[in-house]
């Protein structure tokens, strides 16, 4: 029987809800043997998981799976010079307010389709899951190459690190990893291959946005970085939908 309030839910039977809430413990509980995220960002990890896998399917747990692991990997490259310069993550891994400023909003578009059947949701869900991918490779792969990064917004140098400083090596990383995440929801048939070109360009921008807000109104103390993240993805889910309407 399917749920009444997310008819469009691929988890639209008891079995297949018991088979999403299965698999999202067990990669929770993955997630945190591997110290990629806290006790608390399993949890909040866990509810995004099962947003996902309910509302859209197996292959948004897919793509979901590969921007665990780019951003896992990217996190700890060069950990010991992020030490160093006093940028590592902690070693218990990214808590629930970390992992729900990237991946709340794609969950949400994930339930929206589910409710409304609007495919637009699905594109919005994985922009928003690119632009996640996107944002943390460059960051973490521009902070483990390179001491120095240049400010978005007058192209000065800037220690590694600062907000708003972008790289070379840790954009085009990170425009990779977008790429990477876009194509396996072409291929998991979450999206078209027409439109997995969208879902890039969305991250790509998105993450430019998240630079530049880092840059400004974070800099100036007026939201966290964590705000910033959040404030980034809803953007890129925007761009999502209305590239799957133009």
């Amino acid at each position: 029987m399917p749920i009444p309030f997310l008819p469009y839910a691929w988890a639209a039977t008891p079995e297949r809800m018991a088979l999403a809430a299965g698999i999202t413990v067990c990669f929770a509980l993955l997630a945190r043997a591997v110290r990629g995220v806290s006790s608390s960002g399993a949890v909040g990890g866990g509810l995004a998981c099962l947003a996902l896998f309910v509302g859209a399917g197996r292959g948004a747990f897919a793509v979901l799976t590969a921007l665990f692991a780019v951003t896992w990997v990217s996190t700890r490259l060069g950990y010991r010079r992020k030490q160093e310069l006093g940028l590592a993550e902690r070693r218990e891994g990214r808590n629930a307010t970390q992992v729900l400023a990237n991946l709340a909003v794609a969950a949400a578009c994930a339930l929206v389709f589910a409710a409304s059947g609007n495919r637009a949701w699905i594109l919005a869900a994985v922009a928003a899951l690119a632009e996640a991918a996107t944002d943390t490779v460059a960051s973490e792969i521009g902070q483990s190459r390179r001491r120095e990064a240049w400010m978005i917004t007058t192209g000065k140098r800037v220690p590694a690190g600062t907000d708003g400083g972008v790289t070379p090596s840790g954009t085009l990383a990170g425009l990779a990893a977008g790429m990477v995440i876009a194509a396996l929801a072409a291929v998991c048939g979450l999206v078209a291959r027409r439109e997995m070109w969208i879902a890039v360009v969305a991250g790509f921008v998105g993450m430019l946005l998240d630079s530049l807000m880092g840059a400004t109104i974070q800099r100036r103390g007026w939201i966290g970085n964590q705000g910033v993240n959040f404030v980034a993805t809803v953007l890129t889910a925007g761009i999502g939908v209305v590239g799957y309407r133009l």
